[in-house]
């Protein structure tokens, strides 16, 4: 295996990885989870497509929660999120790759970096180690924009909030 954008080393094959539970509690409700695993302990959303249903090929609606996996297609599931404009990803913050200049920093509202290496969680519901690299939340649509910023000022996710686009 290679390395790539969120491929922790060399060596490791696993790119599903579930978003720790008090991330999605502070963010709100979703619609839609287009990445989720096949068995999942918790739900991050009221509707889920897991790898048989292929996310990429369906119709996405409403506010959709993107974990995608971490590995070359990142920034294909981030395209289509950022065309459909309503929803929150949780990706590495690989802020120098071409990838992220361009479904990112060109099209997103706002971003929320992480104080430290978040924890994911495995699909037994244990949590795992901590990330091998620093993860960030993208906001596309400004109604996702103020649930980053409210969940940062409100204490519920530690980070930096950064307005790209839209109200202060």
């Amino acid at each position: 295996m290679s390395r790539d954008f969120n491929t922790a080393s060399a060596t490791q094959t696993k790119d599903e990885w579930l978003t720790p539970p008090a991330v999605i509690a502070a963010l709100g409700c979703f619609d839609l989870d287009p990445c989720s695993p096949i068995v999942r302990p918790w739900d991050t959303a009221t509707t889920h497509f897991d790898i048989n249903a292929d996310g990429m090929k369906q119709p996405w609606f409403g506010r959709v929660w993107l974990n995608p996996p971490y590995g070359d297609q990142t920034f294909n599931w981030l395209a289509k999120l950022a065309a459909h404009r309503n929803g929150i990803a949780l990706v590495f913050a690989r802020t120098e790759t071409k990838g992220f200049h361009r479904e990112v920093w060109q099209k997103a509202d706002a971003l929320l970096f992480f104080e430290g290496r978040l924890k994911f969680f495995h699909v037994t519901g244990e949590a795992g180690g901590a990330a091998n690299a620093p993860s960030v939340l993208v906001a596309y649509g400004e109604e996702n924009a103020a649930a980053l910023k409210s969940a940062c000022e409100r204490g519920l996710l530690r980070g930096q909030f950064i307005r790209l686009r839209g109200d202060a």
